[in-house]
């Protein structure tokens, strides 16, 4: 997914709570959803940040010297801009455009067919 397109806001929103509860009826769940989905993207953002960074890297075995990449702090600055994981992965959730998969429920359908 491309988190430079998304349309998550980039401050903190004070949400309903009750918003975050109707897709599975319990708050703790939706927060955990909410959470790991987080975690996700802030791998994905930090391996590609990573990645751009790494085009610029200069290895220099002197540590007097001090290379300054002007490209490279745009970089940076354009990702420090960009919202952070937990208001895209609540954005996410918001729309129904998270899977998820509550290994709980299918024991619990297995159980009643037993009678």
């Amino acid at each position: 997914m491309d988190y430079k397109k998304t349309k998550a806001p980039v401050n903190t929103v004070t949400r309903n709570i009750m918003e975050l509860c109707e897709p599975t009826e319990n708050i703790y769940e939706s927060v955990a959803i909410i959470g790991k989905r987080s975690n996700q993207i802030a791998q994905d953002i930090k391996q590609e940040l990573n990645k751009k960074l790494a085009e610029f890297a200069n290895y220099n075995d002197s540590l007097e010297e001090v290379f300054e990449n002007r490209e490279q702090i745009e970089i940076s600055r354009y990702y420090e801009k960009m919202p952070k994981p937990t208001l895209i992965a609540t954005e996410e959730f918001l729309n129904n455009e998270v899977y998820w998969h509550d290994p709980a429920l299918d024991k619990r359908d297995d159980d009643d067919d037993d009678f």
